[in-house]
């Protein structure tokens, strides 16, 4: 079932997304060669903790950790670990935070010192084709056009988007109705209503769209192990245009020209 949420509840979202976006910020402060992804987990769970708020990863599912940190083959879901980043490195930063009763969710993913250009052209594809997404986040819109509108721009660049994994509804749980993929058809799916609130989530891989759920239970990888780019908003439904209630702004005061 879907859930429509007040002009209240979407003001407890945005502050809940905000502080997403804060944490986020505060990572891109300590992501580069020699920092381990626990240490980073650490950072991410004390900054949370210290505005009030739970981070809603953590014990999700039996979920061991407050970040899902993902470094090049590894598109979502990675567990952090004592593993230290190195140059050329990309890595997806998954955070939730729980706050005021509603959750927030939203991912970026940073390059770790100097980044293969066509690495680059993954992950600025992958930031491009979110916020087209986003464009037909709308009341009115089906969710079949956020959905071909990402595949569209991916696949016209020569990139592979992921059919496992998909964004979702979100409110006072992490996942709700509906679900919504990075494929599909113009004019299909549920339709868009003012009041949804949607965590749209682009998943692309440089080489094949196949993956690998890992034995770990939790870390998904391509299959060929060549690199998949995660960016990730949530948004509320609006008449016209989309509110983003999460931010890559404090990330991007902290990375300035250095930012995707």
């Amino acid at each position: 079932m879907i859930y429509l949420k007040t002009d209240e509840e979407i003001e407890l979202m945005r502050a809940a997304n905000q502080l997403v976006g804060k944490t986020l910020g505060e990572l891109a402060k300590h992501v580069q060669p020699g920092v381990t992804t626990l240490q980073l987990d650490k950072i991410a769970e004390t900054f949370i903790r210290d505005h009030g708020a739970e981070p809603t990863f953590l014990g999700y599912g039996g979920f061991p950790n407050s970040l899902c940190i993902s470094i090049n083959e590894n598109v979502v879901h990675g567990i952090p670990s004592d593993v230290s980043l190195r140059e050329g490195d990309i890595v997806s930063i998954d955070c939730g935070t729980y706050l005021q009763g509603y959750c927030g969710d939203s991912a970026y993913t940073f390059c770790v010192g100097e980044v293969d250009p066509a690495v680059m052209k993954l992950l600025k594809t992958t930031k491009e084709a979110l916020y087209i997404g986003i464009r037909h986040a709308v009341d009115g819109k089906r969710l079949g056009d956020i959905s071909h509108s990402i595949q569209e721009y991916c696949e016209d660049r020569g990139f592979s988007v992921v059919r496992e994994l998909v964004g979702h509804g979100i409110g006072k749980k992490m996942h709700e109705d509906p679900e919504v993929p990075n494929y599909g058809k113009r004019g299909y799916g549920a339709l868009l209503r003012t009041g949804m609130c949607i965590a749209i989530e682009p998943m692309i891989n440089m080489g094949k769209r196949h993956v690998v759920f890992e034995k770990d239970g939790w870390t998904v990888r391509t299959r060929d192990r060549k690199p998949s780019a995660h960016f990730e908003h949530t948004v509320a439904i609006r008449e016209g245009k989309a509110d983003i209630l999460s931010s890559f702004d404090f990330i991007e005061a902290v990375l300035g020209e250095k930012a995707i």
